[in-house]
């Protein structure tokens, strides 16, 4: 199986040894971030610092002027490394030690855009605003992320690129100092919380025949058991979580709500892959971070498997350690009508202090293959332990992936 290594610019710049280490180990591909959301993250083998904090959303190489002239909205450029473009130094490192690289873009995942520019974000039923989660239905933030997608995406020197939070995102997000874990919420609760009521979003339900104001109010009643400390509807699988979705909703005001999230998400991939391809020379892989059930939020956002391999080349699907989810994930893309010669790639997270197996990572991944998928991705090599990447190269070496 071809495998593949997520990894950040900051983890390679500094670090003469980062890109050898990861060739020695038997990593012939890595997924280089190029635009990325604000984070702080560990750099345990790193000679000059240990932990990074990126304090915003931005691109990690000089952005084209010429592109983004005249545009009120415009990637921020980020300024915690050395260096006009760290993308490129990585990039150059990495291919320097044969390894091939892919860029890693996310897009509707952006906690700037959202303070400097409070009208682009998802407002929930209750008037809160998210920051971090660019409303994906207004016009300007889609040709805003097109145009990053095409930037971000097309590196020099870069075979493909993976695009992130290519859809919705939502009220699942890690934003600053979480205080959000005093009420659980079920799949369900947490996709009625993300439903975005900003003027756009208001007038696409009108369109489909549900008024904003009444669609609210029945988010908000719906939601009001969860408060008070009811359980809300549990679901065992992805099915079950959109049965649950219709049953506090509605069936009728839940397909009204599907049906104009899945326009704007569907509306917008097409897009950016479309932009990519035309930035791009031909034989550019462009994948799309994904979970085949349409109504889920986030980095792998929601996407039909019935089409998306007419589009873009393939899709990444996170896969836990969980056999029966494992098979959920994947197994709708595989069944896929047109996924033959598409990409399948199973993510792992081989970090264990993240809740990762690196230890069965040669199981699980021969267990993903019987599923369907012909490619691994490992998230992530930068944040991984000594032992984590021992336990890596050894998966590789049996798995037969170098």
């Amino acid at each position: 199986m071809r495998a593949a290594a997520f990894l950040y610019p900051w983890d390679v710049v500094g670090d003469p040894e980062a890109a050898p280490r990861l060739a020695d180990l038997g990593i012939r591909q890595v997924t280089l971030a190029a635009a990325y959301h604000s984070t702080r993250a560990l750099t345990p083998r790193h000679p000059r610092h240990r932990v990074v904090t990126a304090r915003r959303s931005a691109v990690l190489y000089p952005p084209d002027p010429r592109r983004w002239a005249g545009r009120a909205l415009r990637p921020a450029v980020q300024d915690w490394m050395p260096g006009p473009d760290p993308y490129g130094e990585a990039a150059a490192a990495l291919a320097d030690a044969g390894i091939e690289v892919h860029s890693w873009v996310v897009l509707a995942h952006n906690s700037r855009l959202g303070e400097e520019h409070p009208d682009t974000s998802v407002r929930n039923a209750y008037g809160d605003r998210y920051p971090w989660a660019p409303c994906i239905a207004r016009p300007e933030v889609r040709d805003h992320l097109v145009t990053l997608a095409a930037e971000a995406a097309v590196r020099p020197g870069a075979h493909g690129t993976e695009l992130e939070s290519c859809g919705w995102y939502g009220m699942a997000h890690l934003h600053a100092h979480d205080k959000v874990g005093g009420v659980p919420l079920s799949g369900a609760a947490q996709y009625l919380m993300s439903l975005c009521f900003c003027t756009e979003c208001r007038r696409g339900y009108a369109g489909l025949g549900a008024g904003a104001d009444e669609l609210g109010a029945a988010v908000r009643r719906a939601l009001e058991p969860v408060w008070a400390g009811a359980a809300a509807p549990a679901a065992a699988d992805r099915a079950g979580e959109w049965a649950a979705v219709e049953t506090l909703l509605g069936a009728d005001r839940a397909a009204v709500v599907r049906a104009w999230r899945a326009r704007a998400a569907g509306g917008l991939r097409r897009a950016a892959v479309a932009a990519v391809r035309e930035a791009a020379t031909p034989g550019f892989r462009v994948l799309l971070h994904a979970d085949p059930a349409a109504h889920r939020c986030g980095a792998n956002v929601g996407t039909d498997p019935a089409g998306v391999f007419g589009y873009a080349d393939g899709v990444v699907v996170p896969c836990g350690p969980d056999p029966a989810q494992r098979e959920g994930a994947l197994t709708p893309f595989a069944a896929a009508p047109d996924a033959a010669g598409g990409v399948l790639a199973a993510n792992f997270t081989v970090v264990s202090g993240m809740g990762g197996s690196p230890g069965t990572l040669a199981a699980d991944a021969a267990h993903a293959a019987a599923l369907g998928a012909g490619e691994l991705r490992l998230y992530h090599a930068g944040l991984a332990s000594d032992r984590d990447l021992t336990a890596v190269g050894t998966a590789l070496a049996a798995l037969g992936a170098r």
